[in-house]
């Protein structure tokens, strides 16, 4: 795997690349330096090996000499806010009090019916060379990947962003995202109690996730559903979960409005 860091639009992971973006490059944070560390660990945990690249000479070393006291940094507490990625119009970064997990309406379904969010492997229940050489797989994720299920911090837009390109089966347009936007289902867990999950782990890219099942019974916080989608929801909602249901109106103009509106609504819950 190759880390390269630099200045990017946001950070990612594509095809074998972790596109690190700094929020302040060339300078580097403490928080940015764990995930770094998270990444290379993770990797190496998983039969990979990590080739840093950077222009910045200077980053550049003092990244390589953190990795070799990684106990420095692998207890450095997350900020309240993450400005890596800047892309939402109000917040201009990600807040991190809480994490969601989005996905389309009947998958919702089929997660209430069996009480827990599944990893990909456990859902699909196929050879996971199968999941790696689908279309979904754009990024190609490798195996490991489709252990886990994902979580993206609270008030950001990508949850719902994928479940719009699985629904259109190519990467959604402005207008796919606006006037034609379509919520799916957040899942929405509080991160410091996520954090205790036996199975969870720290990739260096996602605020968490967490390998094979989380039971929604012993972790949720709140699950957003749209007022649209209520009447083909709530009778699979179980009866110790119903007070965790949020049924919010969507009367945004885009995708990034309801993604405030409903964290907002979920943070003051």
């Amino acid at each position: 795997m190759i880390i390269n860091i630099g200045n990017h639009e946001f950070t990612e992971v594509w095809d074998g690349v972790l596109y690190k973006k700094l929020s302040d490059y060339p300078n580097i944070s403490e928080w940015e330096l764990r995930n770094i560390i998270e990444f290379v660990e993770y990797e190496k945990n998983h039969g990979r090996n990590c080739e840093i690249k950077c222009e910045e000479t200077k980053t550049f070393h003092f990244i390589q000499e953190a990795i070799k006291q990684k106990q420095k940094y692998i207890g450095i507490r997350k900020p309240d806010k993450i400005t890596e990625c800047t892309a939402c119009p109000k917040r201009k970064g990600c807040m991190t009090d809480l994490v969601c997990h989005t996905t389309s309406i009947e998958n919702a379904i089929s997660i209430l019916k069996c009480g827990s969010l599944l990893s990909a492997r456990n859902v699909r229940k196929v050879p996971v060379e199968q999941l790696m050489a689908e279309n979904r797989n754009a990024a190609g994720d490798p195996a490991d990947y489709f252990e886990y299920i994902m979580f993206a911090w609270g008030n950001c837009q990508a949850g719902d962003r994928l479940v719009m390109e699985r629904k259109l089966k190519r990467f959604p347009t402005d207008e796919d995202l606006s006037i034609k936007f379509t919520p799916g289902i957040r899942f929405y867990f509080k991160y410091e109690v996520l954090t205790n999950h036996p199975a969870r782990t720290y990739d260096g890219v996602l605020p968490i996730k967490v390998k094979d099942e989380v039971i929604l019974k012993d972790w949720i916080y709140k699950i957003v559903v749209p007022l649209e989608e209520k009447e083909a929801i709530e009778i699979f909602v179980p009866d110790k979960l119903k007070e965790k249901v949020l049924y919010v109106g969507n009367d945004c103009s885009d995708i990034w409005e309801w993604s405030e509106k409903v964290y907002s609504l979920v943070h003051t819950n």
